[in-house]
């Protein structure tokens, strides 16, 4: 079993500092006029690097020659406290020299072996898909 220990500060107001378990510091914000990271997007963000993580890793594994990634996230959440997400739909567009069947296996992949997608409920309905725009 792996231990990962996080931490979490509070600095002032509704600003916090959050703390990896690599020592990464992240600014984070409840209020949209202080800088910092809002908290609830931290989930969609982290599903998204999660899943983008192992889409790298395959790609590289397949020597499929990847100039980019981008994932495009869109969220939903209830109008009601406690504004529980609903749906999150991601979109991972891979650029370079990459066929088409490599990019699908490696988003499947993905879906089965990210950790974050796994501790997400069931209810949560969760969309993925993948362009490849291929480049010379």
């Amino acid at each position: 079993m792996s231990i990962g220990n996080q931490r979490l500060e509070w600095q002032r107001g509704l600003l916090f500092e959050g703390e990896d378990s690599r020592s990464f510091r992240l600014a984070i914000s409840g209020d949209p006029e202080i800088v910092g990271a809002k908290p609830s997007d931290l989930l969609p963000i982290s599903l998204a690097s999660c899943l983008a993580y192992d889409v790298v890793v395959v790609l590289e594994k397949k020597r499929q020659q990847m100039k980019a990634l981008t994932v495009v996230v869109r969220s939903e959440q209830r109008d009601q406290p406690p504004l529980q997400f609903v749906r999150i739909e991601l979109h991972f567009e891979v650029t370079g020299r990459i066929e088409k069947a490599a990019a699908d296996r490696a988003l499947e992949l993905a879906e089965k072996n990210c950790p974050v997608l796994a501790s997400l409920s069931p209810d949560l309905d969760i969309v993925t898909s993948i362009t490849v725009i291929t480049t010379p």
